[in-house]
């Protein structure tokens, strides 16, 4: 079983609305499955418009509430993309090999 994990790795501000308005984190989600590990990472952006609840000053920030701004679905999808990227190293696909015609030898 794959146990996935999300971090912020970076986030980029404005000075309005407010000092330091976040409208940018980038963002990996890891996944890890006994021996194997893959990640990926994203980035997602905010419009002042579009907030909800009240302002929380950037000092006030955890990685868990920006964590809680990505929309649900892009975690569930880089979770999906990441299973796949394990699955890879699991079973890796078998590629055909160009070999010799049997008269040619």
């Amino acid at each position: 079983m794959t146990t996935f994990t999300t971090r912020i790795t970076a986030m980029y501000t404005l000075q309005q609305p407010d000092p330091n308005y976040v409208v940018n984190a980038l963002w990996e989600v890891t996944g890890v499955d006994g021996t194997y590990t893959a990640s990926t990472g994203g980035s997602t952006t905010f419009n002042s418009a579009d907030q909800v609840d009240a302002f929380i000053p950037y000092a006030d920030l955890t990685e868990e509430i920006v964590i809680g701004w990505i929309p649900a679905d892009v975690i569930v999808g880089s979770q999906q993309c990441v299973q796949g990227l394990i699955n890879i190293q699991i079973a890796p696909p078998v590629s055909p090999a160009k070999t010799a015609l049997p008269w040619s030898a």
